[in-house]
C-alpha cells in the first residue's frame, strides 16, 4: 500500500515537473510577445506624433503665408489709391478697390472713428465684425485676419487703414474667400493623428476645419498663426500602450520574455525524453490483486457555500427617482452602481437601435469618477461614448443635438448638497422618467444587461459652439449691468461667457467651480440662497441680477430693489415674447404657477396648459402638444421656438437679457417686470414626512379633503382655485415631503385660502405639523 501511494506520488510529481516548465514558458513566451509588441507600438506612436507635429508646424507656415499674402494684397491696393481721393465718396472708393482687388467678395468703407459701427445693431451687421474694426481702431491699425459668414459660407475678413496708420483717414473692410486657405490646410497629411484649425481664445473657441484622424487625443495647447486669431491644435494618435513610453525598455523586456520562455520549453522538452527512457518500477501489486477495501463514508459538508451576489445587492432601489436617478456618494451611490446604470441605459439604447451617447457631468467632486464609471458601463454594453467633460446640464442636452445622438447622460447632483450626486438621462430623444427609470432598475435587478462590447470613447469639447449658437441668435439692444452669482456651480464656467457674448457687462459672483460650494447652496428657489446676490446688485448699481442652481437648468431673477422675480412671473414676459412671432402657440406651466398666469397668456394670444410638476414630464408634454414655451415654478424654463425644447438657465437668462434691453419704450427691468401681475403669495412649504408616507397622504386627501365653490385640479396633488386666489398641496417626487404653496390677490384672500386648506389637511392627520 505504502509503495502505491509512493508511486502515486512519483507520478504526481513528475507531472509537475513536466506543467510547470510548460506554463511557465508559454506564459513567458507570450508576455514577451506582448512586449515586443508593446515596443512597435510606442516606436510607431513615437514616429506618429513627430509626424503630426510636423504636419501641425507645416500647417501654421503655410496658413501664415497665405495670410500674409492676401493681407499684402490688400494693403497694396489700398495704397495704391489717390492720397487726394481719400477724402472723396466712400462708395466711390469702395468701387476703385474692387477693382484692384477683384478676389474680393465685399469691400466697404468706414469712418475714422467708426461712429457707424459703434452704433449699429450688431445682430444685423455682424458682432465679430465689429469686434475686428475696433480692435484695428485700438490697436496698431491692422487687427488679426479672422473669419466671418455671409450668406451661410465662410469668408477671409481684413481690415486696412486708410493713409496713415497713426492718424488714418478711414477703414477698409474687405471679405475675400476661404477656399484658398481651406486647400493649403488640406493639403498637409497629420500622418495616424489629425491636425485642428480654431479661431479665438479658450474663452470662445471655433472650431474650423479638421484633417486627420477623428479618434486622435487632442493637446490642450494649441500653435497661433501669425498675423490671424486662428490657431492649429495638433491630435495624437492614441494607441493601446500599458508599459513606460520607452521603445528600448519594451524592447529589452520582450527579449527576456522570449528568451525565457524558449528556455523553460527546451528544459520541458529535456524532462520528457529522460522520463520516457527511465524504466518503470514493477510493484507487488501489480501482479498480486488486492483484497477489496470497504467503502469510506460519505462525509456531507455542515453548510452550503452562499449563492454569487447577484448586481441588484450593489443597488438600492430607492435612488432611482420620478425624474433622475440621485443618491448620496459613498452610501448609495458608488462607482459599481454607476457601471451597472451605464450597462442598464446601454441595453436599452441597444433595444432601441441606438449606439451613441453624450456624457457630462458638473463641478461636484466625485463627478470625474462616477461620470467615468458610467462610461465604462455604456461601453461594456457596446455603446459609443462622447465625453463633453464638465459642463451644465443644458450643454449636455445640447451636445446631444449638436451630434446628433438624441441621447444623452448629465452626472449631476443638481441642487441637492455636496454629498450627492446622479444622472440626468435622455434616451432617443425622451427625458426618462417614472415607470422609465424603474425599468432601469430592473434590468439591474435581473442581471438582463449588455456585456462584452467594445464601445469607443472620445473627448470632445463643444461649450464654444454651444456659446456660438446662442450669441449668434440672442443679441441685447443696450447693454445691461448684470450680477451672474452661479453658487460655485459648474454654470461659472459658461454663463457669463454667454452673457457677455449676447452684449451684457458681467460681475461674476462666485463663479468659481467647487464642489463644496463654501459660499451658498446654488439653489435659486430657495430666498436665503439669493441674500449675497441681492446685496452685489444694490453694491455695483447693476441693472439686474441672475443666479443659476448647480447644474445650470434653472434660473433665479432679482432687481435692483432687491425683489426676487419668481419664475412664474419671468413666464410671463417670456410667453409674450414667443406669442408675438408664434401667436396661438401653447404655453405649458407647473402646478405651483401664480393663477394669474392662464389670463396672460389668453391676452397674448396664447393657448395655456397646466401640467404636471417635473422636468422630464414637462418635456414630455411639449412634444406631445407642440408647445413653444414652458416654464416650472422651480425656475426650469423650456424654449421650442429659436432654441431646442430643453430646460435651459443659460439659455433663459439669455432670453431675458433680450427682452429688457430691447424694450422699445426704453424701461427699466423694474418697470417691465411691474406689468406683469402678482399678488400675496408663499414660497413652496415643505412638511416632511416618512418615504413613502407623503404619496400616501395624498391619495387619502384626495378622497376626502372639500373646498366647496373652488375648482379642483387633481392631476398632480391636490390645486382649489377660487376667483381671487389658490392653494396646492402636492407629493415632491424627489424627497420624502408635502410641498405647499398659496397664491391670492390679497393678504384676507391668502389667510383665508390657508385656513380652508389646514382644515383639510387635519382631517386626514390632526397630528401634522403645518408650516404656515
Amino acid at each position: 500500500m505504502a509503495r502505491m501511494i509512493a508511486r502515486g506520488l512519483g507520478s504526481g510529481a513528475m507531472a509537475w515537473q513536466r506543467l510547470l516548465p510548460l506554463t511557465g514558458g508559454t506564459l513567458l513566451l507570450l508576455l514577451g510577445l506582448f512586449c515586443a509588441w508593446q515596443a512597435w507600438l510606442i516606436a510607431s506612436e513615437s514616429g506618429g506624433v513627430a509626424q503630426v507635429h510636423a504636419a501641425q508646424d507645416t500647417a501654421v507656415h503655410a496658413l501664415a503665408t497665405e495670410i500674409a499674402g492676401e493681407r499684402k494684397q490688400v494693403a497694396q491696393a489700398v495704397a495704391s489709391l489717390d492720397p487726394a481721393a481719400l477724402q472723396g465718396d466712400r462708395a466711390q472708393l469702395a468701387t476703385a478697390l474692387r477693382a484692384r482687388l477683384p478676389q474680393a467678395l465685399d469691400v466697404e468703407i468706414y469712418s475714422a472713428s467708426l461712429d457707424e459701427v459703434l452704433h449699429a445693431n450688431y445682430r444685423t451687421f455682424g458682432y465679430a465684425k465689429a469686434a475686428q474694426l475696433m480692435a484695428a481702431q485700438t490697436g496698431d491699425g491692422a487687427s488679426p485676419v479672422q473669419t466671418v459668414v455671409a450668406d451661410g459660407r465662410r469668408r477671409l475678413s481684413v481690415v486696412q487703414p486708410l493713409g496713415p496708420v497713426q492718424r488714418p483717414l478711414g477703414w477698409v473692410w474687405v471679405e475675400l474667400p476661404f477656399t484658398p486657405l481651406q486647400r493649403r490646410f488640406e493639403s498637409i497629411a497629420p500622418g495616424g493623428g489629425r491636425i485642428d484649425l480654431r479661431q479665438g481664445d479658450d474663452r470662445g473657441e471655433l472650431s474650423l476645419l479638421s484633417r486627420g484622424a477623428p479618434s486622435a487625443e487632442a493637446e490642450e495647447d494649441a500653435k497661433p498663426v501669425p498675423g490671424s486669431s486662428f490657431s492649429v491644435r495638433a491630435a495624437l494618435p492614441a494607441a493601446f500602450i500599458l508599459l513606460p513610453r520607452v521603445w528600448p525598455l519594451a524592447g529589452l523586456l520582450a527579449l527576456l520574455g522570449i528568451g525565457g520562455g524558449v528556455y523553460l520549453l527546451w528544459l520541458r522538452g529535456r524532462l520528457s525524453v529522460r522520463q520516457e527512457i527511465q524504466p518503470e518500477e514493477t510493484m507487488v501489486s501489480d501482479v498480486i490483486p488486492a483484497k477489496p477495501q470497504p467503502a469510506p463514508p460519505v462525509v456531507r459538508p455542515a453548510t452550503t457555500m452562499p449563492p454569487a451576489a447577484s448586481p441588484a445587492d450593489a443597488v438600492d432601489p430607492s435612488i432611482f427617482r420620478a425624474y433622475d436617478v440621485r443618491g448620496v456618494v459613498g452610501k448609495t451611490l458608488t462607482a459599481q452602481v454607476a457601471r451597472l446604470l451605464g450597462q442598464s441605459i446601454g441595453t436599452l439604447m441597444r433595444e432601441k437601435g441606438l449606439n451613441e451617447i453624450v456624457v457630462g457631468r458638473d463641478g461636484r467632486l466625485s463627478g470625474p469618477e462616477l461620470a467615468g464609471a458610467l462610461s465604462d458601463g455604456l461601453r461594456e454594453a457596446g455603446i459609443d461614448v462622447i465625453d463633453v467633460g464638465a459642463v451644465p446640464t443644458p450643454v449636455v442636452y445640447f451636445a446631444a443635438y449638436r451630434f446628433n445622438t438624441g441621447s444623452g447622460v448629465a452626472v449631476t447632483g443638481s441642487h441637492n448638497p455636496p454629498d450627492y450626486n446622479g444622472f440626468k438621462i435622455v434616451v432617443g430623444g425622451e427625458t426618462l422618467s417614472e415607470g422609465a427609470i424603474q425599468d432601469l432598475y430592473r434590468r439591474i435587478a435581473s442581471g438582463a444587461l449588455e456585456a462584452g462590447g467594445q464601445g469607443g470613447l472620445r473627448h470632445v469639447d463643444v461649450v464654444p459652439d454651444y456659446i456660438e449658437r446662442i450669441t449668434s441668435d440672442v443679441q441685447a439692444e443696450r447693454r445691461l449691468k448684470v450680477v451672474v452669482d452661479c453658487g460655485n456651480g459648474i454654470p461659472g464656467a459658461v454663463a457669463p461667457q454667454v452673457l457677455e457674448g449676447i452684449g451684457c457687462d458681467v460681475v461674476p459672483l462666485y463663479c468659481e467651480v467647487d464642489g463644496t460650494f463654501p459660499n451658498h447652496h446654488p439653489d435659486p428657489s430657495d430666498p436665503h440662497n439669493l441674500e449675497d446676490l441681492i446685496h452685489a446688485v444694490r453694491q455695483t448699481g447693476a441693472d439686474l441680477g441672475v443666479a443659476f442652481d448647480g447644474d445650470g437648468d434653472r434660473l433665479g431673477v432679482v432687481t435692483r430693489e432687491g425683489e426676487i422675480i419668481y419664475p412664474d412671473r419671468l413666464l410671463m414676459l417670456f410667453a409674450r415674447d414667443v406669442l408675438s412671432r408664434q401667436p396661438g402657440a401653447t404655453i405649458i406651466y407647473d402646478v405651483k404657477c401664480t393663477g394669474h398666469l392662464k389670463g396672460q397668456v389668453l391676452e397674448a394670444g396664447g393657448s395655456p396648459l397646466m401640467w404636471r410638476t417635473g422636468h422630464s414630464l414637462i418635456k414630455a408634454k411639449m412634444r406631445e402638444t407642440q408647445a413653444e414655451l414652458a416654464g416650472e415654478m422651480s425656475g426650469h424654463f423650456f424654449f421650442k421656438e429659436r432654441w431646442f425644447g430643453f430646460d435651459d438657465g443659460i439659455y433663459a437668462g439669455a432670453r431675458l437679457l433680450e427682452i429688457l434691453a430691447g424694450d422699445l419704450e426704453g424701461r427699466t427691468p423694474e418697470q417691465i417686470f411691474a406689468t406683469c401681475p402678482k399678488g400675496v403669495s408663499t414660497p413652496e412649504l415643505k412638511i416632511e414626512l416618512v418615504e413613502g408616507e407623503h404619496y400616501r397622504f395624498i391619495e387619502k386627501f384626495r378622497e376626502k379633503a372639500g373646498f366647496g365653490d373652488a375648482t379642483l385640479t387633481t392631476i398632480d396633488g391636490v390645486r382649489a382655485d377660487w376667483p381671487d386666489g389658490w392653494g396646492l398641496v402636492r407629493a415632491s417626487n424627489t424627497t420624502p415631503v408635502l410641498v405647499l404653496r398659496f397664491d391670492a390677490d390679497n393678504a384676507a384672500a391668502l389667510k383665508r385660502i390657508q385656513q380652508a386648506f389646514r382644515e383639510q389637511l387635519f382631517l386626514v392627520d390632526p397630528g401634522l405639523k403645518l408650516p404656515f
